[in-house]
């Protein structure tokens, strides 16, 4: 038997602000918290569906360059346009990381400074 991943797990300095934006994004709903410590939002049906949660837990000290494991999002009801000005409107921002001019992907990040791709491919929604 093979292991899959459950949980993504984000430090942060502000968890409700990150949990508002993930859950716009993902269509995620907050599934668990304890004030001030950590929130973990996931899809409606809860932990251990096809997709992982997202544990975020509330950490002071300040991010150091770029993270080694960041996530890529693909679009499922809209093209990466529509998806690009929709995650922009929702408070990401798009940011350089070196990548080229003509990538098929954008690179944003989200209301704290997490780097994330936008990829072109559009994926069925579960």
């Amino acid at each position: 038997m093979a292991c899959r991943i459950g949980e993504l797990v984000l430090k942060c300095r502000d968890p409700e602000v990150l949990a508002r934006f993930w859950c716009e994004v993902l269509d995620f709903i907050v599934l668990d918290r304890e004030e001030g410590v950590y929130i973990e939002i996931g899809p409606r049906e809860g932990f251990g569906g096809p997709q992982p949660t997202v544990f975020l837990i509330r950490n002071d000290e300040p991010k150091n360059g770029h993270a080694r494991l960041h996530i890529d999002v693909n679009p499922t009801d809209r093209d990466q346009d529509a998806e690009l000005e929709r995650l922009l409107a929702a408070g990401a921002k798009l940011v350089d990381i070196g990548q080229p001019a003509d990538a098929s992907w954008h690179v944003l990040a989200d209301p704290e400074g997490n780097e994330f791709c936008l990829l072109k491919r559009r994926l069925d929604p579960l």
